[in-house]
């Protein structure tokens, strides 16, 4: 038996240690220990790119024309050097012997993960948030070296070096200005959780009037999206004359940087003006270890964000800013992920709040959760048999041109960060809708490398986060409460295929009765994601105008919906 073992151990030599040895190899060095004196744990992120037009940590996507990228988990505690060869899982291409000989632009990162003790008892490795909103890239305090030019043929032996000498900086929170306020509170039910300090913030945008009219109480327009550096879409100051034009490759237009800030300058206009309802508007900062946003539920790995920021941050924004604090005058917003969080959140809550507007919302629906039927197909990365597999799109243009499959999207995030730890958008859906996994981590639901779906997840997934399914299954309590308050729009075309699932939600709402949810279900032709609901303009221009889109239809079903005896006047200066 043990020659056996000898004979076995020196066939996986000679099998594995050529392919390695004689192929280029990245030898990344690196400080064994962060600013506080702990030892590093992370993932060690090699790019290349074919050209410099940003640094190559900047140019990993989901389009054609991505860096290449490939990572190691630090698993030697104080370690200094991290080895990058044939064996660290890349993406496009799996190993680094599949790149193509030729010139490229290298650079090293170091994304930081700090210790955690869970409340479950769990210690889990994850990136804290650092003020960037989850931006492996740009984290302060991630170690990376400046890009350098390479001439490269994989196949050939060869060691190159790179030292990560550079530290990202500490990012300067935004000042308080005249209509917007920045709050940030530390959550008890999240700190409990998480076993250490965690806080949530919102921006405050304050109505024209509001110090003088200290009487007057206002709603409260709550718009959900990804992480926001500061409250987006409002410009106090016109267009910058100076501004070099840009070109939107999405959108086909010229000078797209322009539009954004006129259209941002249109909407201080609007809020000042005479005839704009006196509301406060909020955008949340709810960032955790792993995602730029925590979609606004309870979650078994993410912890009670749901009720942190309905019954902690909610209340304080309320009580700090005079607003009204009742059910009735709360209204949910918001697009693509916003969208998602704002039908979960009156859902979930559904005395809390007094209508959603959710565009192009995230699946509502697992058996559209994009192309993927969650609870029916085998595998999430091919149809079809075994003899004729087909690849699934995970993303198109308004004409149906599939730029990256299903497959290509995850490998990418399996490429930054295992243990749903990408920072990317499926592995946040994971770590959201998933159980926990007896190692602390979120239990998969498809298999990263193969696709295949672990159906005991999905059901689990079913019973807690499919909004559809929710709504039917508890439609006798939740309609009567819900009536008039759901309200959804999605282009027909969107690039993520989104208006699959919302086709089968509407299906279900049609059919209600007793009460008929009485709500609104709108579709875009041709547009793409992110569209609104507004027919009248394109889709480039329409996705820059929620604020205004949502607030008067919130306010129009205060004046319908509001109890007897609210207070309709105070706000009405």
């Amino acid at each position: 038996m043990d020659i056996m073992k000898k004979h076995l151990l020196a066939i996986t030599m000679a099998l594995t240690i050529p392919l390695n040895a004689s192929g280029t190899t990245f030898h990344i060095t690196h400080p064994k220990k962060d600013e506080s004196g702990n030892f590093f744990q992370g993932r060690v992120l090699l790019f290349l790119s074919k050209n410099n037009l940003d640094e190559p940590r900047f140019q990993t996507s989901d389009k054609s024309s991505t860096a290449f990228v490939f990572g190691v988990d630090l698993k030697s505690k104080g370690a200094t050097k991290t080895i990058i060869d044939n064996s660290a899982f890349g993406y496009p291409v799996k190993s680094l012997s599949e790149i193509p000989p030729g010139e490229y632009f290298i650079q090293g990162l170091l994304h930081k993960y700090e210790k955690f003790n869970l409340k479950t008892g769990h210690t889990v490795h994850l990136p804290m948030d650092r003020g960037e909103g989850q931006r492996w890239h740009s984290a302060p305090g991630n170690y990376y070296s400046k890009p350098e030019k390479i001439s490269l043929d994989p196949k050939k032996r060869k060691s190159i070096k790179i030292v990560l000498d550079q530290v990202i900086p500490e990012i300067i929170p935004p000042s308080d200005t005249k209509y917007v306020k920045h709050i940030k509170i530390k959550s008890k039910l999240l700190s409990e959780f998480w076993g250490r300090p965690m806080h949530l913030g919102a921006h405050v945008l304050l109505p024209e009037g509001f110090d003088d009219h200290p009487k007057a109480k206002f709603p409260l327009m709550i718009f959900h999206g990804h992480f926001p550096k500061d409250f987006g879409g409002f410009r106090t100051t016109p267009p910058d004359p100076n501004l070099k034009p840009d070109y939107s490759e999405r959108f086909q237009l010229e000078g797209y940087n322009k539009i954004v800030q006129e259209h941002e300058y249109q909407f201080y206009k609007d809020w000042t003006s005479k005839n704009f309802p006196r509301v406060i508007a909020i955008e949340i900062q709810h960032p955790n270890p792993y995602y730029d946003d925590s979609y606004a539920v309870n979650s078994a790995n993410l912890g009670p964000y749901g009720d942190a920021i309905t019954y902690e941050l909610i209340p304080y924004i309320e009580k700090q800013f005079r607003g009204i604090g009742e059910g009735w005058s709360r209204f949910l917003y918001g697009g693509s992920t916003g969208g998602w969080e704002a039908l979960a959140a009156q859902v979930f809550y559904p005395d809390e709040y007094n209508g959603c507007y959710a565009a192009c919302p995230d699946p509502i629906d697992f058996r559209a959760y994009c192309l993927v039927n969650i609870y029916e197909d085998k595998n999430a990365y091919y149809s079809g048999p075994e003899y004729r597999k087909v690849e699934i799109p995970g993303q198109r243009n308004y004409l149906g041109e599939v730029s990256a499959s299903l497959r290509q999207m995850n490998y990418r995030e399996l490429a930054l960060g295992t243990n749903s730890r990408s920072g990317e958008q499926w592995d946040i859906w994971q770590a959201v809708y998933s159980p926990m996994g007896s190692d602390g981590y979120p239990k998969p639901i498809w298999d990263k490398l193969t696709g295949e779906i672990d159906h005991e997840v999905a059901a689990y997934w079913k019973e807690n986060y499919d909004l559809r399914y929710i709504l039917e299954r508890d439609w006798n309590f939740l309609g009567p409460k819900l009536k008039g308050k759901i309200n959804i729009y999605c282009g027909d075309m969107d690039n993520y295929y989104l208006n699959n699932a919302v086709y089968l939600m509407e299906d279900f709402l049609e059919s209600t009765d007793d009460p008929y949810y009485n709500g609104e279900v709108d579709y875009g032709d041709r547009a793409e994601h992110c569209w609104n609901g507004d027919h009248s303009r394109p889709n480039a221009t329409s996705r820059l105008r929620y604020h205004q889109m949502f607030i008067k239809k919130a306010v129009e079903r205060i004046e319908i919906s509001a109890p007897e005896g609210a207070d309709l006047k105070s706000w009405r200066y």
